[in-house]
């Protein structure tokens, strides 16, 4: 069954973990521009992205703005409550989710959705409360894996990727 929300954790999900300063202190993040066309592919489909991170990083609005990613929840400290408000606000379940994420502060809501996920490159103890580890590393194509994943196992990543060929 195709989830009726995604929600995706930035931090080692769509970057490589790491945070670039300069000298002057600027913070600098490196996102795959493969992982926009997950984001392309769910929008196809109308199905919506939220994005919930720990961190409060502009950069990562930023990304969500130019994807046109309305739900993008800065500074969250406990993603399973964000995770049910929100599904309380779209008369949806957590059973409805898929959720990828790569750490401690994912594990509660990795194992409350209906379909989750984390990089290879996360930690053991995270990936085995996951329903499937991606071959790609975070910051390297991990969400786009992800969401081909899911179009796999519904027979239709064939069907959104005609739309584009």
């Amino acid at each position: 069954m195709l989830p009726k929300l995604v929600i995706t954790d930035i931090d080692g999900v769509w970057t490589d973990g790491g945070m670039y300063y300069s000298a002057e202190g600027d913070i600098m993040k490196r996102f795959s521009v493969k992982d926009g066309w997950g984001v392309i592919f769910l929008r196809e489909l109308g199905i919506p992205v939220a994005i919930m991170t720990g961190e409060n990083s502009q950069l990562v609005q930023k990304r969500a703005d130019k994807l046109k990613i309305s739900r993008c929840y800065l500074h969250v400290g406990d993603k399973l409550t964000k995770a049910k408000e929100v599904c309380e606000e779209m008369g949806i379940t957590l059973a409805d989710v898929a959720f990828i994420g790569d750490d401690l502060n994912d594990i509660h809501l990795l194992r409350a959705v209906g379909f989750s996920a984390s990089p290879c490159n996360t930690p053991d103890y995270v990936k085995r409360e996951v329903n499937y580890v991606t071959v790609a590393h975070g910051g390297f194509g991990a969400f786009r894996e992800f969401v081909e994943k899911i179009l796999v196992d519904n027979d239709m990543l064939e069907t959104v990727l005609q739309k584009f060929m």
